[in-house]
């Protein structure tokens, strides 16, 4: 049981070395670096444009509710995968199933399509 624990003795090793590194680098970049501070450098500024206004605008619901979607589908579309690597060992049966997961995929994209869901207004 001992000799296991040892196996582990490397992982660990490491783990404290690239924790010690990221640390330290962090803290001496930190220490090191260079402190200039200005009016210009303090400034917001965003892809060249000049900010406007006040940065707390809500944003629609719908943008929220298509990635949510997004990634809904995105991930059911990463089941997929496995299956088709496995189809011959699945058989008939992994292919009703298949069929099931599928007919399900369609309906809820079929009832996002009737309410509207990925019409973008």
């Amino acid at each position: 049981m001992q000799s296991d624990q040892y196996s582990y003795l490397p992982i660990l090793m490491q783990l404290i070395l690239a924790v010690g590194f990221v640390v330290g680098t962090i803290l001496i970049s930190g220490k090191l670096g260079p402190k200039r501070t200005s009016e210009i450098k303090d400034k917001n500024f965003e892809c060249g444009i000049e900010s406007v206004g006040n940065a707390r605008i809500p944003f629609s619901v719908k943008y929220f509710l298509v990635a949510i979607l997004f990634v809904l589908f995105d991930v059911e579309v990463i089941f997929l995968y496995p299956w088709a690597v496995n189809f011959k060992e699945l058989g008939m049966e992994g292919m009703l199933k298949m069929i099931v997961f599928m007919a399900l995929l369609l309906v809820g994209f079929f009832y996002i399509i009737k309410k509207k869901a990925l019409d973008w207004e």
